[in-house]
Order: C-alpha cells, then sequence, then structure tokens
C-alpha cells in the first residue's frame, strides 16, 4: 500500500504465519464413531506438538457437529462449550432403553402415544442419564453403570428454547431440539413416556452450522470467537491486557456479570475478558483467558 501502510487483511496473514496453528474445525461426525476417537485423527493428521480437544462429546451413536479446537482454541473451551446446542432426533415409542438410546438394552412395552404430546420448553429440572459422562465421586457414571452400580445422578437446571415436532411414522417422531449447554435430548425423549433415541444429530452448535463442516479447514480463532463482543484496545491497555492486568471498560453499562469480550488490537486476539468491578467501584475487563504468547 502506498505510504508504506499495512493492510489488515496483511496483518491477519502475518499473524497467523508468526504464530502456532490455532482455530476451530467443524467436524460432521458419523455414527460409531467417538468425539475421542476425532480428536486422535486430527492430532495425528496435524503432526506432534499441536494442542487439540474438543467442545462437547457426541455419543458414538450420534452424528453430527463436533467442534474440534486447535492450539490455543484450547483455552476458549469453555467459552465454546456454554454454547446452546440444536439437534434433530428421531424417538421410537413402545419401548425403553437402558442406555436411552439404540445401543442400550432394549425392553417392548408397547405403549405408543396417540396425538400431540406436552413436548416441554424453557426452564426444566432434568435428571442425567446413568449412561453419561458426569463424575460420580471422581469416577464417570456410565463407566459405573457398565459394572451394574446402581447410579442416581442430582437433577439439574436446563433451558429448552424450542422442542417441535417435525414428523410421524408408526411408532418413531421427529423432533427439532433447541437447548442449553447440559442438556440430555436422551432423558427428554424418555421423559416423553415410553421412548428413547433410535437416532440423534446435532445440527448447529451456537453461530456454527454442521452444513459449514470441513474437516480440512480450521477457522480462525478470532472468526471462531465472534460470537463474542469484540472491544479493540490500543497503546497501553493493550499491552495491559495482554500481561493480564484489567483495563476500563468502555461500555459497561451495555454488559451484565458474567458477560464475556474479546479484547483484540491491530494484531489480533489478545484475550477473553470479563466485566470485574475496581476497588473505587470503576467498570474493568479482566482477562480471563489469555490468546497470545
Amino acid at each position: 500500500m502506498a505510504g508504506g501502510q499495512t493492510s489488515s487483511s496483511d496483518r491477519e496473514a502475518r499473524c497467523l504465519a508468526e504464530e502456532p496453528l490455532s482455530g476451530v474445525i467443524l467436524f460432521d461426525k458419523p455414527t460409531g464413531v467417538t468425539s475421542h476417537d476425532v480428536v486422535a485423527q486430527t492430532r495425528r493428521r496435524l503432526g506432534k506438538g499441536v494442542k487439540v480437544g474438543h467442545a462437547g462429546t457426541l455419543d458414538p451413536f450420534a452424528t453430527g457437529l463436533l467442534l474440534v479446537l486447535v492450539g490455543r482454541a484450547t483455552r476458549a473451551q469453555r467459552f465454546l462449550m456454554a454454547l446452546p446446542k440444536s439437534y434433530e432426533t428421531v424417538a421410537r415409542f413402545g419401548a425403553t432403553s437402558t442406555t436411552g438410546d439404540r445401543d442400550g438394552e432394549i425392553t417392548e412395552t408397547g405403549r405408543v402415544p396417540d396425538g400431540d404430546l406436552p413436548l416441554p420448553t424453557g426452564v426444566i429440572n432434568q435428571r442425567p442419564p446413568a449412561y453419561s459422562a458426569v463424575k460420580v465421586d471422581g469416577v464417570r457414571a456410565y463407566k459405573r453403570a457398565r459394572k451394574g452400580e446402581e447410579v442416581e445422578l442430582a437433577e439439574r437446571q436446563v433451558t429448552v428454547h424450542a422442542f417441535d415436532e417435525l414428523a410421524r411414522d408408526g411408532a418413531r417422531r421427529t423432533f427439532a431440539i433447541r437447548c442449553s449447554s447440559g442438556t440430555y435430548v436422551r432423558s427428554l425423549v424418555a421423559d416423553l413416556g415410553d421412548a428413547y433415541c433410535e437416532e440423534l444429530r446435532r445440527t448447529a452448535i451456537g453461530p456454527f452450522d454442521v452444513a459449514d463442516a470441513d474437516p480440512e479447514r480450521i477457522v480462525p480463532l478470532n472468526e471462531a470467537l465472534s460470537f463474542l463482543t469484540e472491544v479493540p484496545l490500543t497503546g497501553d491497555d493493550a499491552r495491559r491486557a495482554s500481561h493480564g492486568v484489567a483495563v476500563p471498560d468502555p461500555a459497561a453499562a451495555d454488559r451484565t456479570v458474567g458477560d464475556a469480550v474479546r479484547l483484540t488490537d491491530a494484531d489480533g486476539l489478545i484475550a477473553i475478558a470479563e466485566p470485574r468491578t475496581g476497588p473505587d467501584g470503576e467498570a474493568l475487563l479482566k482477562p480471563v483467558v489469555g490468546l497470545r504468547g
């Protein structure tokens, strides 16, 4: 560019070239493959030394969107895991399953409902299934259940934003569900009566859609975190934030406690920060996840 100026795209390209591989892969997981398998495959493909994780397990029988985290994206795992999820599920009525899905021990009951069903939405209390990854005294619940131990997990509050019936075919009904993180679709289906999940597909996680899945593309971290409000910093504030020091919040009135933001400067991402109140009552943004260095 004229005058020796550097465009924002040039800066981004320079940063990507200088920084270790980081970002998010949108992976469409097939049935019969575990989330751990996908992470292991990705790690082998990207080579030694590249940190890889994921943002939310999918059961082996389930298909659909898995967010695979690469490099510094693993540091932002909890923010990506907290995003709402969207699913399509085929529920089979007239039978129950020990696991809530087709992989469990099926018991035929023959009780198939007629007509419309009450589909719960809003904030509800839900008990996770015994065959889940929730830890009980440090051990995964499903491991205890597989040993024949009695497992009863505490209820938790989850939010079902939408629960719609899409189709009916004999004893089977197809539903579309949009819910908060931590919601078990298997439990939602089981609570409808004698039913279990015959098919389960995750179609979206927050702004990410399974239609955009591409195992070969790593979405740059700043783009992947664009669901967080960007707060651009310059000069001293940018330098302080890069060292984990809280900086003034220029738009505190627009935020509530716990609202995370992206702190950036001319060179890209600095950190994820959360609102704090300083010793004199001033509104601050405290870096909680460093994304540089």
